[in-house]
């Protein structure tokens, strides 16, 4: 039996409550994990600001971007530092046995389906655990190491499902805490990145890892913005055709601008989300024969690869990521909220 302390969510904008609650019961196919450090994200605003609701009744506990090290499960585990993937497919079903395992139906997702990862310890299927090795940890630490659950992984899975190839043009709109990661993963595979955000301050941030093409659209108009944004293609020397688009911002003029950009054999992927509603003309896929992608999360198949290229230091997180005291949560929450934490939020346990 172990306490695991954790800070919960009550209702919607209250405080989250720090509790104790028991764990006595592990499963042959569960693992116990201690956690290192759990990544806020626009999903738990959503949750705790923006009505959008949790599969588990409240009162629980949020938090889906989860490092740790397992202190109770198979002896293959134990001991181990692992990624828990924001989304646990069941395996089993048609859709895992197609390869959309991500869009699982039996799926748990960490702090949506049961407690997550703002706490001490989190009880989770250990199935799909993706284990951490020592290469990865040299330039991270495990806790910042969380945000490849859901910030890192979701942005390299629409990116390949986009089918991204050498010298795309790629746009990428929302430099913020999936965009920052989507950015540089499409100049991994080869793409002709374009930043674009109304942040400069977010911008500048893409010099540390040698995007310089970016475009502060803050007081433009998606006319101006549309010259602009042709005119960086033709100088960086992109193909007008076949454009990549990937809207990460989660806003409805991100969303606007992602569809006004389409043209002949576009792809726009759709990562950040909002409840805003659009009013588009669909014609325009048909007359572009273009595709529009959705995406939920990241199978937990593809962790490997992500890991890999941090290993490889490919990719970097330090940069873009800022750890703080788990008792902080309710200040993080309101100031990820009102938009004044320039780096992905990753709270650490300090019960």
């Amino acid at each position: 039996m172990i306490n695991v302390h954790a800070y919960q969510m009550i209702a919607k904008d209250k405080p989250f409550e720090k509790v104790v609650y028991q764990i006595s019961d592990i499963k042959p196919d569960e693992a116990l994990i201690e956690i290192s450090g759990c990544g806020v994200c626009h999903t738990d605003l959503s949750f705790w600001h923006y009505g959008v609701p949790t599969r588990h009744e409240l009162p629980l506990v949020l938090g889906h971007e989860i490092s740790g090290t397992v202190i109770e499960g198979s002896d293959n585990l134990k001991g181990k530092p692992v990624i828990i993937p924001a989304v646990l497919p069941c395996g089993e079903c048609s859709l895992c046995q197609s390869g959309r395992s991500n869009i699982c139906q039996n799926q748990k997702m960490p702090g949506n389906d049961f407690n997550g990862g703002f706490a001490s310890h989190v009880l989770v299927p250990s199935k799909y655990l993706a284990p951490v090795p020592d290469t990865a940890i040299c330039n991270h630490s495990l806790a910042e190491l969380s945000v490849i659950a859901d910030a890192v992984s979701t942005p390299y899975q629409v990116i390949i499902k986009s089918e991204l190839k050498q010298d795309d043009f790629c746009i990428i709109i929302g430099v913020g805490g999936i965009g920052i990661y989507g950015a540089q993963i499409a100049r991994i595979f080869g793409g002709k990145v374009l930043a674009v955000d109304i942040s400069q301050e977010k911008l500048d941030q893409l010099n540390e890892v040698g995007i310089t093409n970016t475009l502060n659209i803050k007081d433009l108009d998606i006319k101006e913005i549309k010259k602009q944004v042709k005119g960086i293609c033709q100088e960086m020397g992109a193909s007008p055709f076949g454009w990549k688009i990937y809207e990460m911002s989660g806003t409805k003029s991100g969303q606007d601008l992602a569809y006004a950009l389409m043209g002949i054999a576009s792809t726009m992927s759709v990562v950040g989300f909002t409840l805003d509603k659009l009013e588009v003309r669909l014609s325009n896929l048909m007359a572009f024969d273009g595709q529009l992608i959705g995406t939920w999360g990241c199978k937990p198949e593809l962790y490997a690869d992500v890991i890999k290229l941090i290993s490889e230091d490919k990719l970097k997180l330090k940069p873009y990521t800022q750890t703080f005291p788990m008792s902080k949560i309710n200040d993080i929450f309101r100031d990820t909220l009102d938009h004044k934490l320039l780096k992905r939020s990753v709270l650490t346990p300090d019960f």
